[in-house]
């Protein structure tokens, strides 16, 4: 059952009428859903299932369905199993035809698409990255050639940097949205080219304050056939990639030859591929 995820008056009349019905509400967070729920006068049951737990609840919970009883599950905002537990308990209840419905509403990732001004046609939801950052730039190398919007959600105190990343694997004028306090009094999008938007980041603290969902556009695409790669340019690729990572040394090997440095990594990651 998805939940507010920062207006409390976001949540559906069915929700609310759940929320009361069942006998039992799994809460991410059990002391943040209990506000939720007082602002409703719901005095519903409340468990605690979180990633450290989730395991161990799957028995409770299934003998619990079992006995006639219900349960909703719910995050701490948004929609559950979005980047959030869940997966696990939903997987384990199916295998043993135990019915899960859902109960649809907000979600951070669609809420910050909608509003980006970036194409939504076709977009991949990536979550968190990795925090550090040598880890971070491998997963963003893996999606360079990525033609579909980029999602990823971000803390605040690692926002720049991750940025900062995008900026480092992607290029400065990959066009990127930041979108902070969605639904909230201080809501908050901020769309242009990378290094515009990390000006704008570090610009000001309270521009770094809140829940980030950072989108990024993507790569752009060129038809079958319009970039040939002669296997020259491809064993530069692999000279300079044993000195430098894989992007700067299609980077360089672009600059010297002409041919477009996506159309040379798409290429060298096909011959690594065979």
């Amino acid at each position: 059952m998805a939940t507010p995820i920062g207006n409390l008056n976001d949540i559906t009349l069915r929700a609310i009428e759940v929320l009361k019905q069942v006998d039992v509400i799994a809460a991410e967070d059990t002391r943040h859903s209990k506000k939720l729920l007082d602002h409703y006068g719901i005095d519903t049951r409340l468990m605690a299932v979180h990633d450290h737990n989730e395991q161990d609840r799957i028995e409770v919970l299934m003998q619990f369905l079992q006995d006639g009883k219900s349960v909703a599950l719910i995050s701490d905002a948004g929609t559950p199993l979005i980047s959030d537990p869940g997966f696990r308990i939903v997987r384990a209840m199916q295998k043993v035809g135990l019915g899960v419905v859902s109960i649809p509403g907000p979600c951070a990732a669609v809420a910050a698409l909608s509003i980006a001004g970036l194409p939504t046609d076709r977009f991949l939801f990536v979550g968190f990255l990795p925090p550090k950052q040598q880890a971070r730039r491998s997963a963003l190398e893996k999606v360079l050639t990525e033609s579909a919007t980029l999602v990823f959600y971000e803390s605040p105190k690692r926002i720049a940097d991750c940025v900062a990343d995008v900026i480092e694997v992607m290029g400065a004028e990959r066009v990127i949205s930041v979108a902070k306090e969605i639904t909230k009094a201080f809501e908050t999008v901020k769309t242009g080219a990378a290094a515009e938007v990390l000006d704008w980041l570090l610009e000001d603290d309270h521009h770094r304050r809140g829940e980030f969902v950072l989108l990024v556009q993507g790569a752009e695409t060129e038809a079958p056939g319009d970039t040939v790669v002669e296997p020259s340019a491809l064993r530069a690729v692999q000279l300079a990639n044993e000195y430098m990572p894989m992007k700067k040394a299609c980077a360089l090997v672009s600059g010297l030859t002409g041919v477009p440095k996506n159309a040379l990594y798409e290429a060298a990651l096909l011959q690594n591929k065979g």
